[in-house]
């Protein structure tokens, strides 16, 4: 479950129009902190990126699944049921959310390095077109 401040600093970007992707970062920024501060792991930029994502969609940002031709059908799955999961209020799996949280707990804290970051940065900024960024 995301923090109280980063539900409301998503909820104010929100209200002042920003885009989807500007809401998800706050998501993204909660989880670089906690890797940062201990609170568990990832295995990489990538996925601790992903959890944020992951858990903006689950917290309602309109945020869409990722384009077919980008990436796999298992990760766009997860991002629908995702957006599915944001609409409808369910009781998570306490069994599975202990699972997951043991699993991230066992990782790394290198995934949120500045090291780390710049060099995903990088990367998925040589796969983006000069025609995409416009």
């Amino acid at each position: 479950m995301p923090e109280k401040k980063t539900l409301d600093r998503a909820r104010k970007d929100a209200r002042e129009g920003k885009s989807p992707g500007t809401q998800a970062g706050e998501f993204v920024r909660e989880e670089m902190d906690h890797i940062r501060e201990g609170k568990h792991g990832a295995r990489s930029a990538k996925q601790a990126i992903a959890i944020g994502l992951s858990k903006a969609r689950r917290a309602g940002v309109k945020l869409a699944p990722p384009k077919a031709a980008k990436s796999s059908p298992k990760t766009r799955a997860k991002a629908e049921h995702d957006v599915e999961a944001g609409r409808t209020r369910r009781k998570p799996s306490a069994k599975r959310s202990r699972a997951t949280l043991a699993a991230l707990k066992r990782e790394g804290r290198q995934a949120a390095s500045p090291k780390a970051l710049s060099r995903h940065s990088r990367q998925a900024g040589r796969t983006r077109t000069k025609a995409r960024s416009k």
